[in-house]
């Protein structure tokens, strides 16, 4: 069973993937409302995937993703963002997430992501 860690402000969004990843068979060892504590969490727990928001307060998940993969090249990253990938990717073209996908979104398309990354 994979492990997952959850890096969304929104406690309601954090429910809901942890609902979907859940039901999809992953363990989710940890939870963080911002992209610092994601990043401590990564290190602490080396969970196989994250899954994070971008726009949050204190450190965005964009700056998250940059210091993940300083500290992990191996990463495998799932940002889930109101923002489209393209507007991320203009704004920050540096950002090394391994798949992006837009809320609101189907659970079985965020499960499908996540499937792919693990392969």
């Amino acid at each position: 069973m994979a492990k997952a860690l959850i890096v969304d402000d929104s406690r309601f969004m954090r429910r809901i993937i942890k609902s979907a990843l859940e039901e999809g068979g992953y363990e989710i060892v940890g939870e963080a409302d911002n992209g610092a504590d994601g990043i401590t969490l990564y290190k602490e727990l080396k969970p196989d995937f994250v899954t994070m928001d971008i726009t949050m307060g204190g450190k965005d998940g964009i700056r998250a993703v940059q210091e993940i993969h300083e500290f992990d090249k191996k990463a495998r990253i799932l940002v889930v963002s109101a923002l489209n990938e393209n507007t991320i990717k203009q704004n920050e073209p540096k950002i090394k997430a391994t798949a992006f996908i837009t809320k609101p979104f189907e659970k079985e398309t965020l499960l499908e992501l996540i499937k792919g990354i693990l392969e």
